[in-house]
């Protein structure tokens, strides 16, 4: 999508700053500028925020190869606004747009092409009955490339109610290796019967989920598997924007799955790179090139020379 921020209140005259978003988009620049070769399939529209989009993207690393452009509507658009300290309210522009015309056959070429990981996000099933479709189409086909699936909850209530996402989630859990949610989003992928967090993660790991990724927010992550759990406490920094600290999150953990370290390496690495997001501005803008990620245990206030 594109983005526009306010600088205040939009009913103020605030102004507005032109960026990209998107929760794939952004687990895709946190995991190149980590110096992993990431790959993005997507649908932007033929207009000017389309070639923001994917000249965003090629300029962080991102291959945009298997991207797709259609005039079958405009590229999406979101409207972040600051409202009060840092509660930022969230508009999306959605409905008819190019990338609520994805479907299977835009994901072709993408899934010919062999793949480590499968990263997918709640938010591209939320955009219509295609998209639901194209990121069902792609956790079933990762095992014939090789690849673990990744699915972040990642839920949306501009875009759907819980009814509608827990429907159309809970029938892809048995395809996922790591599931990432927020507490309060596990009740939409675990079984309906179960009524505890303990439930619905015993739930989510006897459907054949290898790792239950559980955040926490500003108590950190915890993470669930056969062989036990693993918490780790966020690290603390000021905040300056939640925004797309959730993507940053997803994008360290897998950038640790990736590089092969263990479950508490990957959660450490997660919430750093959460971290780095939280004290920046912008959904990707802050995210750490490997080489930065020791900065956040920097004194406060020092001076890099």
């Amino acid at each position: 999508m594109a983005a526009l921020r306010a600088d205040r209140p939009l009913q103020l005259g605030g102004s507005l700053g032109l960026s990209v978003a998107g929760a794939e988009s952004n687990v895709a620049i946190g995991l190149a500028r980590l110096g992993h070769s990431v790959r993005w399939a997507g649908l932007t529209g033929t207009d000017e925020f389309g070639r923001l989009v994917l000249r965003t993207l090629r300029a962080e690393g991102v291959d945009i190869s298997c991207a797709a452009t259609t005039e079958a509507g405009p590229t999406g658009l979101v409207i972040f606004e600051p409202r009060v300290a840092d509660l930022v309210r969230v508009r999306y522009y959605r409905d008819r747009s190019a990338g609520a015309s994805l479907d299977p056959e835009h994901l072709g070429r993408a899934l010919a092409e062999p793949a480590r990981v499968l990263h997918v996000t709640g938010v591209t099933a939320a955009l219509g009955a295609g998209p639901c479709e194209a990121v069902s189409a792609a956790v079933r086909a990762a095992p014939a490339l090789g690849a673990r699936v990744s699915l972040d909850v990642n839920y949306r209530s501009g875009l759907w109610s819980t009814a509608e996402a827990a429907g159309t989630l809970r029938p892809l859990a048995r395809h996922v290796d790591i599931l990432v949610a927020s507490d309060d989003e596990l009740p939409l992928i675990a079984s309906e019967r179960a009524r505890t967090e303990e439930a619905r993660v015993e739930s989510l790991l006897d459907q054949g989920v290898g790792e239950v990724v559980i955040k926490r927010g500003a108590d950190g992550a915890e993470v669930f598997h056969r062989g036990g759990s693993f918490a780790l406490a966020a690290v603390a920094v000021p905040v300056r924007d939640t925004v797309g600290a959730g993507d940053a999150f997803v994008a360290g953990y897998l950038s640790a799955l990736l590089d092969g370290e263990p479950v508490e390496a990957r959660l450490d690495r997660a919430v750093t790179t959460g971290a780095f997001a939280v004290a920046s501005s912008g959904d990707w803008e802050g995210l750490p090139r490997r080489d930065e990620l020791g900065l956040l245990r920097v004194p406060p206030g020092a001076t890099l020379r």
